[in-house]
């Protein structure tokens, strides 16, 4: 017998069924729901350790977005067949939940959290990711987790100048001028990532706020379904410190934080708070004792960053003064460079404040591409974007490994913020590659990822639309007071509410993003910072413009050339060969790389200019039938009693000299004018039944006949090697075997 105790609802949601359901499915979880939006489906489970992880000093929340490659009727790739890593899309979408999430859980909560987004079925129309938000609240809402909850998430297109809710994947794609995903409470907005074709910034702030109405309609249902079947809140211990100390190190310590807050250097301004903080412990170490102060050092630690982060927001509050100095909508000094390093297609240096980017570009063929194997059918990208954080970018000893979750969005961010400017592949076919090395860090370094990887396309010549460059703004909050800060740095970002990074052109906006570390934030609050983002990124692209204006006209001396042009889609065959043989023929001998789409275009890749003419020479001989009167030179292959074989077109197409067609007089054999290997002109008389006729008659510079032979006849000779024709090849009833080709007259 079952122990289902199942809750279910059924709404209309924009145009599609949404059907919610719990109780049915994972039920040892501490939360679990099943979503299906179309015929998109996915279960979300939601799992919380009993205990706090001892000696933590962040939230150990975890995310895992799981395709399940049977969703969409595929089986995995790969020798055990069964999925293993997670794509970088299932990467991005489990931070895009994590994000969404993570400022909704109390200030000292360390019970480690486990959020599962596992896709059951995949329609090819509903994004699944457009159901993780809202199952990761639901799941965390229903169970017994203390979770401030419910929020949601949906997508946002603009098609046709109109704003759609969870457009199709197919209209964000081909139709859609933005993609923006939204996660917000019903009073407020918590998480914002999206990709624009240039939108301003009314736009996009109204394109926010319809998500946002679209989501309190999700989270009203939401709250129904736990009113039904939600679990009671256990009570967890939070981290915390006393007050009477904070207050009594504030009296002691307060003073000299606000001195070193003032130092423009963040390793001396870091130096200085480390030195005080050991002095500070030094202190509780002589007054406590050895067996006292072991136990209390970890709480001396805590409440010494406490009193950091307070002076800090006060002071930018109350007196509008920021660490260093700064005003509040300064942006920090900007040096920019193109081509610091030699050999490379393109680069460029970009350094704000002490945040520092090297952008390089490297120039590929349709080889090249990178193939993408996730739910959807397996595509090919021309253009990505990767972006690496070593720990000496910012002064730290640590380990290299494999590129992080971190990384990945920092990457993915810059990526969209640039691939609106690029040249459509049809007139630039290159597959191009940017490798943003972050060398220095002090905030935001995925903004300036995206102000060298700009330069470093220009200075290699990639003919893009305009600059494209990026700042990040944050959010000071308290008692109803908020700020909001320009280009804000590290310790900003760590001990601020919001991280609101957004990028553009001239004209608008490409890409955003925004995290908090709050319940939400109002519409008044991201439009003035959508405001100062704007007239920042303004400031900086003039900056980049003075430093190269436009793309340069021609590709570096390193770079690959591509010669792209259409043949015969009838003709791909030919030019391939059996078993490649031709296609393999022509890449070895003219040094080349050469790329046929099924559509017939040839794209042909090589340094050197002479190479890709000799092999686009060779392919448009295959490709293309020659018209009479057409003129060519080459060798003699094989010689007939009938006439001549000849190699024209670089050895692309062989014709035939009929014997009547290789001189004025009559030619009885043609070895009484030519032989093997020389060097003859013909002329192209037609196409006969998909072979080539050529003509030497009257061409100046051919071999002239032996007159002593002109209209001789003689007998040919005999063969003995039994081919067709032979008089020896006839079978046991005396037929011939084949028709007798070379029967004299």
């Amino acid at each position: 017998m079952h122990n289902f105790d199942i809750t279910r609802r059924e709404i209309d949601f924009h145009g599609r069924k949404l059907i919610i359901e719990t109780g049915k499915m994972a039920k040892q979880a501490n939360g679990s729901v099943y979503l299906q939006l179309g015929e998109t489906s996915v279960l979300v489970t939601a799992t919380m350790s009993k205990d706090a992880v001892e000696n933590q000093d962040f939230f150990p929340l975890t995310v895992d977005f799981i395709e399940k490659m049977y969703a969409s009727g595929k089986i995995p790739g790969g020798f055990f067949k069964r999925e293993a890593r997670p794509s970088t899309d299932a990467t991005l979408q489990a931070r895009v939940i994590d994000r969404s999430i993570r400022p909704l859980f109390a200030d000292g909560f360390r019970n480690q959290v486990h959020v599962v987004l596992t896709v059951l079925s995949y329609d090819g129309e509903v994004d699944p990711s457009n159901l993780g938000v809202l199952g990761a609240s639901l799941a965390l809402s229903i169970s017994d987790i203390p979770f401030r909850g419910p929020i949601a998430g949906v997508s946002v297109g603009y098609i046709d100048d109109e704003l759609v809710i969870n457009p199709d994947i197919a209209d964000i794609k081909e139709k859609s001028k933005l993609n923006l995903t939204v996660a917000g409470s019903e009073s407020s907005v918590v998480m914002i990532e999206s990709a624009a074709h240039e939108l301003s910034e009314d736009i996009m702030l109204d394109a926010v706020y319809a998500g946002h109405e679209a989501i309190k309609e999700l989270c009203r249902v939401q709250d129904e379904i736990v009113s039904v079947c939600g679990k009671e809140k256990v009570e967890v211990q939070l981290v915390g410190f006393p007050e009477e100390l904070l207050t009594e190190m504030k009296a002691e310590y307060g003073e000299r934080i606000a001195e070193i807050s003032t130092i423009l250097g963040k390793q001396e301004r870091q130096d200085a708070f480390d030195a005080l903080e050991e002095e500070m412990l030094e202190k509780h170490a002589e007054a406590d004792g050895e067996e006292l102060f072991e136990e209390n050092e970890k709480t001396y630690k805590e409440v010494y960053d406490e009193l950091i982060r307070q002076y800090m927001r006060s002071s930018i509050l109350d007196k509008h003064v920021r660490v260093g100095g700064r005003g509040l909508d300064e942006v920090r000094a900007i040096t920019c460079e193109v081509d610091p390093i030699p050999r490379v297609h393109g680069s460029s240096l970009f350094t704000r404040g002490e945040t520092q980017s090297l952008g390089t570009v490297t120039l590929g063929g349709a080889g090249d591409e990178q193939i993408i194997d996730t739910l959807e059918v397996e595509y090919k990208k021309s253009f990505y974007l990767h972006y690496n954080f070593p720990p000496y970018s910012v002064g730290e000893a640590g380990r290299m490994g494999a590129t992080g979750r971190r990384e990945l969005g920092h990457g993915n961010l810059a990526e969209r913020a640039i691939q609106y400017v690029l040249p459509d592949n049809e007139s630039f076919p290159y597959t191009i590659r940017i490798v943003a090395e972050t060398l220095e860090s002090n905030g935001s370094s995925s903004m300036a990822s995206i102000c060298s990887g700009s330069m470093a396309l220009m200075a290699a010549g990639v003919p893009i639309k305009s600059h494209v460059a990026g700042i990040a703004n944050g959010l000071i909050m308290e008692d109803g007071k908020y700020v909001v800060l320009t280009d804000i740095i590290g310790m900003e970002d760590h001990l601020g509410d919001m991280d609101f990074k957004c990028a553009g052109t001239v004209d608008g906006i490409t890409a955003m993003q925004m995290d908090i570390k709050i319940d939400g934030i109002t519409r008044d609050i991201m439009k003035i910072a959508l405001e100062k983002a704007r007239v920042a990124r303004i400031h900086i692209l003039e900056k980049m413009s003075a430093c190269i204006e436009a793309p340069r006209t021609d590709l570096a001396p390193t770079a690959p050339r591509i010669e792209s042009f259409k043949v015969p889609v009838d003709k791909i065959g030919e030019i391939i060969g059996p078993s490649g043989k031709m296609i393999k023929s022509i890449i070895e001998s003219c040094q080349v790389d050469i790329n046929i789409e099924d559509d017939g275009t040839v794209r042909i890749l090589s340094p050197d200019k002479a190479s890709i003419e000799a092999a686009k020479e060779i392919i448009t001989g295959i490709a293309i039938d020659p018209e009479p009167g057409d003129k060519f030179e080459g060798p003699i292959t094989r010689i007939e009693p009938y006439g001549v074989f000849v190699k024209v077109l670089n050895g692309a197409r062989e014709g035939m000299v009929h014997v009547s067609q290789m001189h004025t007089s009559r030619v009885e054999h043609p070895e009484d004018m030519v032989k093997l290997g020389d060097v003859v002109k013909v002329e192209a008389l037609g196409m006969d039944r998909g072979k080539l006729s050529l003509t030497m008659k009257g061409i100046p510079g051919n071999p002239e006949l032996d007159p002593s032979k002109a209209g001789q006849r003689r007998s040919a000779p005999r063969r003995d090697d039994n081919r067709r024709g032979s008089r020896d090849s006839r079978d046991n009833r005396g037929r011939s075997g084949g028709r007798d080709r070379y029967r004299r007259n």
